[in-house]
């Protein structure tokens, strides 16, 4: 029986990601900065740990209580919606501590066990505005585009020791609590003078052709985490599909 450590499990991708894999047999610990056990059903094969992966000493106490894992899942994340120029640095920040830093010291801190049995896996989520940017997302953008960067580089590094590292590429996904979760820290961000424009740009996005829903996000992990083939991206939802096919020809064309 395989174990999996997911992050930023109290709602969203992370949370049905757990529940996608428990329901398969798999040991899952699902990790939040604060424990709600009550998300889940009561299960042998779960345990809901304490994680807030901007500070070291919780990464430390996480991974010790958690003992030896097979999967690591990279999923805490926050949102950011707002024009840059109204965006304090210290917010942008912020966004990569979570987003870019935290992912990497998580990472870096499992991969020892990883390299010694060699064998393991990293899933990285990060989101389809790497693929297709979009307006008033720059630093989320940026710090997502970061641990693409990063995957593909420690790819390689550790195929030598038989340790795998993936990306899952979610589109958009109205039905989280992307917005929600960031609301206090977006306050102020579309000054007057980019109303007009932020304002098209959400009617637009109250108006997709295609979104992507937290069940297809934890069927892509899924499939990552169950795939032996050295495929990088696996993108999640009918409008990731999309731009992925899009990028791929773009890239072979190459535009």
């Amino acid at each position: 029986m395989k174990t999996i450590l997911i992050t930023g499990c109290s709602s969203g991708y992370g949370l049905e990601t757990a529940r996608h894999f428990q329901a398969r047999g798999w040991q899952v610990i699902a990790t939040m900065r604060t424990p709600r056990a009550e998300l889940f059903p009561l299960s042998g094969r779960l345990r809901v740990l304490p994680l807030d992966v901007t500070k070291p000493e919780s990464i430390a106490a996480a991974l010790e209580a958690a003992g030896p894992i097979d999967v690591l899942v990279n999923n805490a994340g926050l949102g950011l919606f707002g024009a840059f120029e109204a965006t304090p640095m210290a917010t942008v920040r912020d966004i990569f501590e979570t987003n870019t830093f935290g992912t990497m010291a998580m990472t870096q801190a499992v991969l020892p066990q990883f390299r010694r049995r060699r064998s393991g896996l990293v899933i990285n989520v990060t989101s389809t505005v790497t693929l297709a940017p979009m307006p008033l997302v720059a630093a989320y953008t940026a710090s997502k585009t970061a641990i693409e960067g990063f995957t593909e580089s420690l790819a390689l590094e550790l195929a030598a020791f038989d340790v795998r590292v993936k990306l899952v590429e979610p589109g958009y996904g109205p039905g989280t609590r992307f917005t929600a979760n960031g609301a206090e820290r977006m306050q102020g961000l579309i000054p007057e003078a980019y109303a007009p424009f932020a304002q098209s740009v959400f009617a637009a996005l109250g108006r997709p052709t295609a979104v992507t829903t937290e069940p297809e996000v934890a069927e892509a992990v899924w499939r990552a985490a169950g795939d032996p083939a050295a495929t990088l991206r696996y993108p999640a939802g009918a409008d990731a599909l999309a731009l992925a096919r899009n990028a791929a020809a773009s890239r072979q064309s190459g535009v």
